[in-house]
């Protein structure tokens, strides 16, 4: 066996376990006792929801920047932009273990139309958000060991989840805003 093969086993299985870890843990947060919180203090952490909508934001406005680099052939920017959209996805994932870990959940109040909208909107952000590790790692992957053609192929996949989880997060958040103290 070489070693490229070796090492390309080594990092699909790191990703598959990351795959599957992730969103068990992240699901297991959900239903976490209320005497299994963390009780950490200040206001910073109240603010979570809307860091997590900055950084949604974000991801979404370097994404598209990314898809616009790649169209004109600026690989360098597009490596960059792409590198820090997956750097702030692994920071607001961490920032909402601690926000789930410290705060309360906080239930939509919406009334009417909005309601099934927001229900909508936020089960397919989470649905959509479970495939978008694997893939935007196994995307970053392909392009790290320059495997271009199987790159461009997840990425086809990859790109319009991922930017619709971003975008989607940041549209949860303006309808739960309201509901936060």
């Amino acid at each position: 066996m070489s070693t490229n093969n070796s090492n390309e086993k080594k990092v699909l299985s790191l990703i598959a376990v990351l795959s599957i870890v992730v969103p068990v843990a992240v699901a297991i947060l959900m239903i976490i006792p209320e005497e299994a919180r963390l009780d950490i203090e200040g206001q910073w952490v109240k603010g979570l929801p809307f860091f997590h909508a900055v950084i949604n934001g974000s991801t979404a406005i370097l994404l598209v920047l990314g898809g616009l680099f790649i169209k004109k052939q600026m690989i360098a920017q597009h490596r960059l932009v792409m590198g820090g959209a997956f750097i702030l996805s692994a920071v607001f994932l961490v920032s909402y273990v601690i926000s789930k870990l410290s705060n309360e959940p906080v239930p939509y109040g919406g009334e009417g139309w909005l309601r099934p909208t927001y229900f909508f909107v936020l089960i397919s952000h989470i649905a959509l958000s479970v495939p978008v590790l694997p893939l935007a790692m196994l995307a970053i992957y392909r392009a790290y060991v320059n495997q271009i053609d199987r790159h461009k192929k997840i990425v086809k996949w990859t790109y319009p989840i991922w930017l619709y989880v971003a975008v989607t997060g940041v549209v949860v958040y303006i309808f739960m805003a309201p509901y936060y103290a």
